[in-house]
């Protein structure tokens, strides 16, 4: 996810542990196992996504890992389009980084205090492709996700898509459904045929 939103109290744990695990994640060819990240689609992709890293800093984001190009431990993959898994801190809902789709591997750190706070900010945004809820508490994930303005939620994990249930967004974040049953009214047209079979009935006789 793009944006993740941390309860005030427990953020600095939290940060320490996720910069301490993107650290870890190996940069190269995404062929190989142990690979996690693998390169940017194209240039023009590779040059946006460093772009939104410069206006980050510039509005005040703090780059607690990554930030930049990275160079794989390959020799064969050297001159390729690779930027190293990157996390932000001390972000702000009006960050550009922030309100706009990145596509990289880019995550913002926000704060919140409320449930209530933490529903709106989430849903303060023109996309709702994805979201999740991790909590020990049953009853407030339900809760939550069931207020949050996404078409494809998960709760205590993230990304997990079976085949069997339908994928798709909210608002600016796609139309229709891909997956499950669902998917099948938009590969198919459907025609309606009336058939009468008594006495035909006209007016103007």
């Amino acid at each position: 996810g793009t944006r993740v939103f941390v309860l005030c109290f427990i953020l600095v744990e939290l940060m320490s542990q996720l910069v301490e695990r993107t650290k870890k994640l190996k940069v190269g060819n995404p062929m190989e196992p142990d690979v996690k990240v693998g390169a940017t689609i194209c240039r023009m992709q590779y040059d946006k996504i460093l772009k939104y890293l410069d206006i980050a800093r510039e509005e005040g984001a703090e780059v607690l890992c990554g930030g930049g190009s990275v160079t794989p431990d390959s020799p064969d993959l050297a001159g390729g389009l690779y930027i190293a898994p990157t996390v932000l801190g001390g972000c702000t809902d009006d960050m550009t980084v922030v309100k706009e789709e990145v596509f990289g591997p880019v995550l913002s750190l926000l704060t919140f205090d409320t449930e209530e706070e933490a529903i709106r900010r989430a849903n303060d945004t023109q996309f709702g492709l994805a979201a999740a809820v991790c909590t020990q508490n049953l009853s407030r994930a339900y809760r939550v996700i069931s207020k949050l303005e996404a078409g494809s939620c998960n709760i205590n994990t993230f990304n997990a898509y079976p085949v069997q249930i339908p994928f798709g967004g909210y608002k600016n974040s796609g139309i229709g459904r891909e997956l499950g049953e669902e998917c099948l009214n938009y590969y198919s047209q459907t025609k309606s045929v009336y058939v009468e079979t008594g006495d035909p009935w006209c007016p103007f006789e």
